[in-house]
């Protein structure tokens, strides 16, 4: 779903009354409740484009997934139980819009990404990278998360859903439709183009350290 559709969707004038809690909010939200949406969905959008941007080819595409993620939070909001945790909602909440989020940001992954051509890497890459004498946690997670965006979709999708969503090869496979084997494989080579560019990073680093 396009934002705008979305927006105009849940558009209603701002109420000028105290801010609802969580728990409030996610009862108003069930009862389909328009100002309610609309407030749910400002809290948490920043949330959940942070997941779906790490999917997407780009912010539109981050973007649709995560309106779409959306329409069904307020869908199946009734699944949500907000009693089960009573001492931290928002966290359960999280966690609950979190997997919506990234079937869905998949679900577009599929769509967008599955027949596009798929970057390899030659042995001179994986060799030079098994070389690296840099590790990957040396990054700062947004450090990271810049270096993973710039990798081929079908390495990116693997490398989120195995090291920063905490997925094993069984679920990612039938999430990404591919064997067991393509997802050890691609993380294997993931990793290994994720080294090379920080090999490069490092050394792009140190020569301006000299130079300048």
């Amino acid at each position: 779903m396009k934002p705008s559709q979305l927006l105009r969707m849940l558009h209603l004038s701002s109420s000028s009354s105290a801010p609802p809690t969580l728990p409030e909010l996610l009862a108003a939200c069930q009862r389909q409740d328009r100002v309610a949406q609309r407030r749910l969905y400002g809290q948490f959008h920043g949330f959940a484009m942070g997941i779906c941007l790490r999917y997407a080819r780009d912010r539109d595409q981050a973007l649709e997934a995560a309106n779409d993620g959306f329409l069904k939070v307020f869908r199946d909001l009734y699944r949500f139980d907000a009693t089960r945790h009573p001492e931290d909602v928002a966290g359960s909440f999280r966690g609950w819009l979190k997997r919506i989020m990234i079937h869905t940001a998949i679900d577009h992954y599929r769509a967008n990404e599955r027949h596009q051509h798929q970057q390899e890497l030659d042995d001179v890459t994986l060799n030079q990278a098994d070389q690296a004498a840099t590790p990957l946690d040396t990054l700062s997670y947004d450090e990271l998360l810049g270096l993973v965006q710039r990798l081929p979709p079908a390495y990116r999708a693997v490398f989120n859903l195995a090291v920063i969503d905490g997925f094993g090869h069984e679920e990612i496979a039938e999430q990404l439709r591919i064997s067991v084997g393509t997802s050890k494989s691609n993380l294997f080579k993931a990793r290994a183009h994720l080294r090379v560019m920080l090999a490069q990073m490092t050394s792009i680093s140190t020569a301006r350290y000299v130079v300048g």
